[in-house]
């Protein structure tokens, strides 16, 4: 009621509604991150180095960059990106940035080892056999060091996607150093069918110790990295088409750094009588999403030998959902270090939330989207609060990809979705009351939709999708400037310096050139892509150096990823992206069902 009445109050002033988020960092529990340098060989030979600008940075930090102790810079490097080159580099170079600002400065320091590839880095892989490829990856800080580890999926040769009979082989899930060293591999077992909607997973500090931990969905027969079978190892459900349709269902929360399991629990919702979900084969009965987010979750702390709330603190919880045609079940999951508590469960067998069936999509987005420093879950065409009620509804249905919107004017948060159901097409709406401001009905499947600012001379980011008959801009109106045709509907990256978004899409990082209407290719990947004709990288953020985007992609034998860095310079000074929550948060979710590009809560702008 109190946010129904101060967004009419706004109204009545004249000034914009909240919907930027208002989140208070002093009480959030976030990563502690280090500089993140990276150096990478350029074709030329030379070396770009480049680091972290961190929240806490003052403005005009200086810093200096050194190779095997020398320092490289003659002065202190106070202004434009972060970033150096070595115009002399030699075998062996270690590099260092440091800057003498600040004294806890040798706690964010790190240092980075020069590999002999040319523009990416090399993580070699442990491949567990021939019958799987690498598959989605996301990274967190496992060990508290301030630097990312990989988590990476392995799928089956024969995973399938949930609307295809057949037997699959296992996943698998490992974590590596940028090094290459493998940390741990948890075995899913024969009990969770392998393919695109079963195995979400998140990986994220839950309860605030400095160390990320996996969860996961989990079944009778799967080994953690320790050798701990959960269940009964002996178990087997899959029918003769290859699915599961009986049998316990878990969640499990497992040791990042090692890869025990530490605590399981039924997963909610059970599964009951599968037609209840829309089929009697498990196809929709088995879609699955999951995602994390600050909903409230206070962080635990001793005191007097006992364990209590610290109201000061904020911990993330994790969310773990079923279904998105019909029936649709998100449950809320604390983890205080000890246990995995339920916190709560939003379901649309729930009378008053009935109308909010049938509304999902293969991903969703998480942010602050009303103000109140808390986050809300953007379910398809629908939003579920931070405390697990209702926001709002729109009605137009499920569809296959979903987009987070910043608007530089009055700094609200949007959506661009696009629907299946060959009749809403795509639309633009409020992201906290759900208000359409624009749609372009179809009767076609709009199966994808993209949202980026590419063009300087339109305010604000431009959007379009497969049938929204031109490029649109936050009123709908069409741009008939941009040749839509030439442009990818998959991801977007920040990559060559500017504040514009860049497009990946099929092994390739390309420029809309809005000064002669055409697309260009800026770099060319040397790798695999995955899930088909989704074609998405193992995984896109700002994993480290400036806040320039990587890129993260399988060789074609699956024996290595390849982190690909931008060496192009920038003006620009920018925080790390991964400090921004919203970012944070869709990274955390980027392996979620077909994958979404990371999206920031803000606009981008730079020191």
């Amino acid at each position: 009621m109190k946010r129904h009445l101060l967004g009419l109050l706004m109204m009545m002033t004249g000034l914009p509604a909240l919907a930027q988020s208002n989140y208070d960092y002093t009480q959030l529990s976030t990563e502690q991150l280090d500089r993140g340098v990276v150096a990478v060989r350029q074709a030329d030979g030379r070396v770009f180095v480049s680091w972290r600008t961190l929240k806490s940075d003052p403005k005009g930090m200086a810093f200096d960059v050194y190779r095997n102790g020398e320092k490289l810079n003659q002065q202190p490097l106070t202004k434009g990106g972060t970033w150096f080159i070595d115009e002399n580099p030699v075998e062996n170079a270690v590099y260092k940035v440091e800057s003498g600002t600040r004294k806890e400065e040798s706690d964010l320091a790190s240092t980075f080892r020069l590999q002999t590839s040319v523009g990416y880095l090399t993580i070699p892989l442990q491949k567990p056999d021939n019958m799987h490829t690498a598959n989605d990856a996301t990274v967190a800080d496992v060990d508290g060091d301030g630097q990312y580890e990989i988590i990476l999926k392995w799928d089956p040769w024969n995973s399938h996607d949930n609307s295809h009979d057949g037997m699959t082989g296992p996943t698998l899930l490992d974590c590596y150093r940028l090094s290459g060293e493998i940390l741990w591999r948890i075995d899913l077992g024969k009990n969770i069918r392998s393919g695109a909607h079963y195995t979400p997973f998140i990986v994220y500090d839950l309860d605030g110790d400095g160390r990320a931990e996996l969860m996961v969905k989990t079944a009778d027969g799967t080994r953690d990295a320790l050798g701990t079978v959960i269940g009964d190892s002996t178990a087997d459900y899959r029918n003769a088409a290859g699915r599961i349709l009986e049998g316990p269902e878990y969640i499990s929360i497992f040791n990042g750094l090692t890869g025990a399991v530490m605590d399981t629990k039924p997963y909610v919702p059970e599964r009951g009588d599968v037609n209840d979900w829309g089929d009697n084969r498990g196809n929709r009965s088995e879609r699955y999403l999951a995602a994390v987010g600050y909903f409230g979750s206070r962080k635990w702390k001793e005191e007097g030998g006992k364990r209590k709330e610290n109201s000061s603190s904020l911990n993330p919880s994790a969310v773990f959902c079923r279904g998105y045609y019909t029936r649709t079940v998100l449950a809320a999951w604390d983890w205080d270090g000890r246990e995995l508590k339920q916190r709560w469960v939003f379901d649309t067998n729930d009378p008053q939330w009935a109308s909010y069936a049938g509304q999902g999509n293969h991903n969703l987005r998480v942010a602050d989207v009303d103000g109140d420093g808390l986050d809300e879950i953007t379910y398809g065409s629908m939003a579920v609060d931070h405390d697990g009620r209702g926001l709002y509804n729109t009605g137009m249905g499920h569809g296959d990809a979903i987009h987070l919107i910043a608007d530089e004017k009055d700094g609200r948060l949007y959506i661009w979705d696009c629907h299946e159901n060959k009749r809403d097409g795509s639309d633009l709406r409020d992201a906290k009351t759900g208000e359409v401001i624009f749609q372009v009905k179809s009767n076609t499947d709009v199966g994808r939709c993209m949202a980026a600012d590419i063009d300087p001379r339109n305010p604000g980011v431009e959007m379009w999708s497969i049938d929204s008959r031109g490029v649109r801009n936050m009123k709908g109106e069409v741009l008939e400037d941009i040749n839509q045709r030439s442009l990818s509907i998959n991801f977007g990256i920040w990559w060559d310096g500017d504040l514009l978004r860049e497009l990946l899409d099929r092994s390739a990082v390309s420029k809309y050139d809005w000064e002669n209407n055409r697309v260009v290719t800026l770099q060319q990947l040397d790798g695999q892509f995955n899930n088909g004709t989704k074609q998405n990288p193992c995984l896109s953020a700002d994993i480290l150096g400036d806040w320039r985007e990587e890129i993260l992609i399988r060789n074609r034998e699956s024996t290595e990823l390849r982190l690909y860095v931008s060496t192009i310079p920038t003006d620009y000074r920018i925080d790390c992206l991964m400090q921004d929550i919203p970012y944070r948060l869709s990274v955390a979710t980027e392996n979620v069902g077909y994958n979404q590009p990371p999206e920031m809560g803000i606009v981008l702008k730079a020191r």
